[in-house]
């Protein structure tokens, strides 16, 4: 078969390498899956640079996140079992994370519906607790995971502000339903954002970017709010401050959604009951921004992990449905 590996620890566009691979054989507890579609996920570039919290052994075919077919037919969205990841004609998953595929969706719809879209729900709505008529201020709001905040925020009734970087990501999150969208580009966040509320701030903030995002919510979050850190997209790890959440009285709450694999998986499946009846009501409907043919993977890993594109990106297999 044709997969995408990685040799050596590398930027995804320099160390990504398509070769004729053996078909992987499933372990004890694992399914063998014909890849229809994978989606392209920010942990993807990390673990080609070798700097995720996973270090599959080289080589390796990344890919997390897949739209699959079992061997007797079944159509489901998975998380792979590196080092047999979605970049590739077959890939392994663990039988205990393979999902049902929500028929609303197509395959690439499908493929980007599971990882993002479980981290912004378990932030917001487990971590963060956000209620109707709350604010909810999403950073990064027209990529892969704020693009999914941005919808699960409206799906909750929730007053949404999204910040971008650009034009056409500001676009890109009126289409998905912001509120209020600021350019960081054109605007100063902290001021845009205070104006926009009056001067009271906003209840949640959901942040996968970190470095000065992480900073300019500190200046925004509103009495007794909460920061939901999602992850570091900017490459820089905010050091807190805690004598001014003491001061200011809110909470920054950590979200690392692979551990409720480990420690809660059936709330996982309860999550995923919800996001497929969020997608037959179009409640929910990933951005696919753009279908990859597969000759264009590892330019398509260094795009996300360059931070220049909007929505999904996903790989289809030749022969795949477009």
């Amino acid at each position: 078969m044709q997969a995408w590996r990685v040799h050596e620890n590398g930027e995804p566009g320099e160390v990504m390498q398509c070769d004729e691979a053996d078909r992987p054989t499933p372990g004890d507890g694992q399914l063998l899956l014909k890849v229809r579609a994978a989606n392209v996920n920010f942990p993807d570039a990390l673990l080609c640079r070798g700097t995720y919290q996973i270090r599959p052994p080289l080589p390796f075919t990344p890919g997390v996140e897949v739209c699959g077919e079992t061997e007797d037919g079944r159509r489901v969205i998975a998380t792979c079992a590196l080092p047999h990841g979605g970049f590739a004609e077959y890939a392994l998953a663990d039988a205990a994370t393979v999902l049902p595929a929500p028929e609303a969706l197509d395959d690439a719809e499908a493929a980007a519906l599971h990882i993002g879209y479980q981290t912004a729900v378990f932030g917001l709505h487990r971590r963060a607790a956000l209620k109707e008529g709350e604010t909810l201020l999403v950073h990064a709001a027209a990529g892969g995971v704020g693009s999914a905040a941005v919808q699960i925020g409206k799906a909750t009734g929730a007053t949404v502000i999204g910040v971008v970087g650009g034009p056409e990501k500001a676009a890109a999150a009126r289409a998905l339903g912001c509120d209020v969208v600021v350019d960081r580009r054109a605007e100063d966040v902290v001021a845009a954002v205070k104006a926009a509320t009056g001067g009271r701030g906003v209840d949640v903030v959901f942040d996968p970017v970190g470095g000065d995002a992480y900073t300019q919510s500190t200046k925004v979050v509103a009495f007794e709010g909460r920061i939901v850190v999602v992850g570091f997209a900017s490459g820089t790890i905010p050091a807190p401050a805690l004598n001014h959440a003491l001061v200011k009285n809110y909470s920054v709450l950590g979200l690392h959604w692979g551990l409720y694999n480990l420690k809660d998986p059936a709330a996982i499946l309860r999550c995923h009951e919800t996001l497929t009846e969020y997608a037959a009501k179009g409640l929910v409907k990933p951005l696919v921004s753009e279908r990859v043919p597969f000759a264009g993977a590892a330019d398509a890993v260094q795009r996300v992990a360059d931070g220049v594109t909007t929505g999904r990106l996903v790989v289809l297999p030749a022969g795949a449905a477009s």
